[in-house]
Parts: C-alpha cells; structure tokens; sequence
C-alpha cells in the first residue's frame, strides 16, 4: 500500500527525534527502504535532510522520501556496526557500496577427522584453518591444486568404502582402508603451513633428490615429473615479492579523493610479502565515513591480519573500538612508505579512470549518432533491446536491459517470464513481451525508448513492429542478427533492410556488447528460474521439506549444483539431522 506523504507527519517525527546515536531508515511512497544512514545525533542527522540546500544525490533523495524509522544505539559504534547489518538486508539504492559483495578467496584446511583443503570465500568459520586472502580465484586454485599434489589429504567430500585414483596416484592417505594416526595429520598441517608463508625450500630439495633418483635408474618420465613439479612451486611462489623480514600479517589502506569520487586502494601483506591488492571507486560522500564503513564491513567477512597501516589524516576512534588489531598511522620509515604506495595508486586509478571514462564516451556518442545515421533517424540517446530464452519451450524468459547514451543503465532492465505461449515459439515470446512492455508505458507514462532493438531478424522484428502500432506508440524498431557462430552479423532496419557495418568500427563493438549484454541478461534469468525449478522439484520427493524449509535451503544453498555437492553436516546446519539425512540420499539418488 501507498504512504501518503504529509508535511506535518514528517515535522511532527522529527520533532519527536532524541539526541542520541542510533541509525534511520529512509522510505519512499511504497515502504521500499531507499536509504540507510547512521547518527551520532540523530535529531540534527536527520533534521538537516529537510532544511537547506544538498548536492544533487541528496536532492534526488529528500524528493522520494515520505517517511522514515529510527533506531536508537548505545554508542556510535553500535550505530555503525548496525547501519553495515541494515544496508546488507534492505540493499538500499541510494546507499553506495564498496564492496560489492565481493569475497576474497581463501584456502581452508578442515578442521576434521580427516582434513581436506577447499577454496572457500568466507573465512569467519574459526574451527578451521584459511590461508590467504588471494589476489583473485585464479591465485587461490593455482595453489590449491599444487597443496593437492603434494600432500596426500583426502580429496572426496565424504569417505567412500573403497579407494579411488589418488591413492593408487599417492595424492591420498586413504582413510577410507587406513588408519590414519593424528599426528601424521598434524605434520602435514605444519607442512602446508610453512608452504604458503614461503618456506618451499625443504620440499624442493626433497623433490630435487627424487628427480636426480629417478634420472639414474633411467627413469625419464618420473624425472620429467619432478622436474615440472619444481617449477610449477617456483611459478606459484613467484608471484610474490618480500617486503618485510618480520613476516607478519598486514593489511595497507591509502585514499585519494577528486572530481566528485573517492578511490581506496587495499593491499594484502601476508607473512611479509605482498600478495594481493584490491580497487575501490565510489562516488564521494564524507570521506572519512565511507572509509571507516568500509573497512568494518570488510572486517565481518574477511580474518583480521595483525596488524592494519592507515593513513595519518585518518580519524580512527571507531575502528579502534571495533577492530580486534593493531591499528598503526605510520608517519616515517617503511611502513609509512607503504601507506605512500597504496596512496599513489588509488590517485592514478582514480585520474586512469576518468581519463578512460572521456576516450570512451566521445567514441560511444560517435558510434549512437552513427546507428541514427544509419537508420534515418534522430540520435537514439535511449535504446531498449529484448531476448527470449527457453530449452524446447520450457522455463520460456524474457529480458529486456537499457542503454542511455551507450552505457548500461540496470535500473531500467526488466525481467518477463512469458505466460500465454507454449513450446518453442519465438515469434510469440517476443509478441507477448513487447506488449506487455510498452502497454505498461502507455498507461503508466514511463519514459518511452527512441529504439528498440529485438535479438533476431525479420520474424521477430514484424511482430514487435505489429505491437507497437497496434498500441500507437510511435517507437522504431529494428533487429540484430547472429552468424552461424552466435556472433553479431548484421543489423536489420525496421523495412527489413540488411545494412552491414564495419567490424573494426566503434558502432559494431557497440552494438556487440548491446547484443551480448540483453544475451547474458536473459540467460542468467533462464537459468534462475530452470535452477529454482528443479531446486523444487528435488525436494517434493523429501520428507519433513515443505515450503518454509525449500526457501531456506534455497537461500543458504543458492543452486542445484551446490545443494548436490553438499555434506550431511552441511544440511545439517539448515535442517534437522533425520531430514538432512532423507535429502542426503535423495540427492545421492539423483547425481
């Protein structure tokens, strides 16, 4: 239902306002959550949202906002630890994010029976051992698949009753027919562990005396193995460069603000070398806030180094209560020329950007007045395209994404599961779907496209066009076509003329990554939809699993794929252990 905005209500809440710290929830005419913010007053924070002027962001804000809730806090820092909590559940579209939701991919050695190691990007389980974070998941596999050679851990989620390929291949201890003592598990924890902080020297040695073993009795191949084995653990350990001769753990942070945005660099330093870095943009707000949010809410979901360098001019009171570390503001000496480093290079990203931003934009606006051109139209400064997708008629989609200027604008893309046809028929999905899409902007008065383009050729173009002049609209359609390879081909005007572009021109990548990008759109949209389907459908034949329990696991598991792959003590953690167990042989059942 539709909050009625009222001048007096909103003057009378605030008056009511305490002067204490506490987080408030800003919210539009539908209830929807739009922003979320924090306090150490929240009767001046809030007031000041509707007296005097505000930048453009804070402008467009105060014109959807017909109420807000507050939530009154102990202490600043439980008002910013609770505004992270609050802008992770109501994803809230004013409120800017650094993240991203971005994990960091560690390597973790189980804490079981029977340890094995994973790839996993949530490191908060403490029961277990991480090692990392890595710069990306190409890094973390890299290692991950050399600790598997080299130490014979098991590699199977759960213990099978007879051995595999790893045990005959010596990759594995093989609990399942051994015996496997403790302390053989403990060594190799130690083992690994001296591994990743660097210390490979032992391990090449060792591999260096059975290469040479091998070479003498002419056994070529095993010596060849060896030897490939040494220089994939230099190419692995390569990557990274000392540093500090301390070896501790370590985390950078440098900021650089300009032109309206603030630039965060981050680097990684684990056991005294530099391992990773990682490039936040976001537009500016208060600096100093934006940053210190950030790094706590890095915090929830990463593991505290012991120790975090931060620049001198940053205010620090929150984070000092909040973190569990050191936190050091180097003013000289290495440390300090570590915080200059991280500095440097959020300053080049940030003026790298805006550089790329201007050379990009005069050639995309180049290549729109071109398709108008082409077309014997005005410039199409707002295109709209649409895709259908389905396997032989089933789990039938449709997307639709927006291009303003040629940059993608996601707050106009639409998803349309399609509702009256049956089987494959294309010609139909695209009928009910461009209907539907511009009957909603007639009666609505939404901004209306200057083109459509539908992925297709002349079938798909006649039906769109039968719709938009039954419906009187007045939009201009025309149609891109694939080669025989799913690359763009040609591009098809509204009278079905096949007008060929020039594929080094800046039009023809244009309208590739138009057509590649409603493509993946509508793609990812099937797959949700098939993946939920056939989540379901698993679990109708589970007893104790209804429709509560069906959204929990779909929440916690995500997909099919993840559910299947999935231990009975990872179940266990969303279900009770006799239901957990019926699903688990379920889902044996149907691998």
């Amino acid at each position: 239902m539709d909050i009625k905005y009222d001048v007096k209500y909103i003057k009378d809440k605030l008056s009511l306002l305490p002067m204490q710290p506490g987080c408030y929830l800003m919210k539009d005419k539908e209830g929807t959550v739009i922003y979320v913010g924090k306090a150490k007053k929240l009767k001046n924070r809030v007031s000041s949202y509707f007296a005097g002027s505000h930048n453009y962001k804070t402008t467009k804000l105060v014109q959807e906002i017909v109420d807000f809730e507050y939530i009154v806090t102990d202490s600043e820092k439980e008002a910013l630890l609770l505004e992270i909590n609050l802008i992770k559940d109501y994803a809230p579209k004013y409120n800017i994010s650094f993240m991203d939701n971005k994990y960091y991919p560690y390597i973790q050695l189980t804490k079981e029976r029977h340890p094995r190691l994973k790839i996993v990007r949530n490191a908060k389980e403490k029961k277990h051992k991480h090692f990392g974070p890595f710069p990306d998941g190409t890094a973390a596999r890299e290692t991950y698949k050399l600790l598997n050679r080299l130490y014979p851990l098991r590699k199977c989620n759960h213990i099978p009753k007879k051995t595999c390929l790893y045990y005959q291949l010596n990759q594995c201890l093989g609990p399942c027919v051994n015996e496997v003592s403790e302390e053989e598990y403990k060594k190799i924890t130690k083992q690994i562990t001296q591994f990743i902080q660097g210390d490979t020297k032992e391990i090449i040695d060792d591999l260096q005396d059975k290469m040479m073993q091998a070479s003498e009795t002419l056994n070529f191949e095993l010596a060849k193995e060896y030897r490939d084995l040494i220089h994939y653990i230099q190419h692995v350990t390569s990557k990274q460069h000392v540093q500090f001769s301390d070896q501790i753990d370590r985390d950078i942070f440098g900021y650089y603000q300009d032109k309206g945005y603030l630039s965060l660099q981050l680097f990684f330093m684990r056991n005294g070398k530099l391992l990773a870095r990682d490039l936040n943009l976001v537009p500016l707000q208060d600096a100093n806030e934006q940053i210190t949010q950030f790094i706590v809410g890095f915090y929830q979901e990463n593991t505290y180094p012991k120790e975090i360098l931060l620049p001198e001019d940053l205010d620090t009171t929150l984070l000092e209560e909040i973190l569990e570390c050191k936190i050091v503001k180097p003013q000289k000496g290495q440390k300090a020329k570590l915080i200059e480093m991280a500095t440097n290079n959020a300053k080049e990203a940030l003026e790298k950007k805006f550089l790329l931003i201007e050379k990009n934009q005069k050639a995309t606006i180049g290549a729109i007045h071109q398709l108008g051109e082409k077309l014997n139209m005005v410039t199409p400064r707002r295109i709209e395209l649409f895709d259908n997708s389905n396997i032989q008629g089933a789990y039938a989609v449709a997307g639709m994404v927006c291009f303003v200027d040629g940059v993608p604008s996601k707050k106009d893309y639409r998803k349309f599961k399609i509702k009256t046809v049956e089987g494959p028929d294309d010609y139909s999905s695209m009928k009910e779907v461009i209907y539907r899409r511009y009957y909603r902007v007639l009666v609505e008065g939404l901004k209306k496209p200057d083109l459509i383009i539908v992925d297709g050729g002349k079938g798909q173009i006649k039906v769109a066009k039968e719709v938009i002049d039954s419906l009187n609209i007045g939009i201009k359609v025309c149609g891109l076509a694939k080669d025989d390879h799913h690359s763009t081909a040609v591009l098809i005007d509204s009278d079905f003329n096949e007008i060929n572009i020039d594929k080094k021109s800046e039009l023809f990548f244009l309208l590739t990554r138009m057509q590649d990008e409603v493509h993946r759109y509508a793609i990812s949209f099937h797959k949700n939809v098939r993946s939920k389907s056939l989540f379901q459908s698993i679990l109708d034949d589970v007893e104790g699993i209804g429709p509560k329990r069906k959204k929990e696991l779909l929440k916690h598991f995500g997909s099919v794929k993840k559910l299947k792959e999935a231990t009975i003590e990872q179940l266990e953690e969303v279900l009770p252990k006799e239901v957990a167990k019926n699903l688990f042989t379920v889902l044996q059942n149907t691998k």
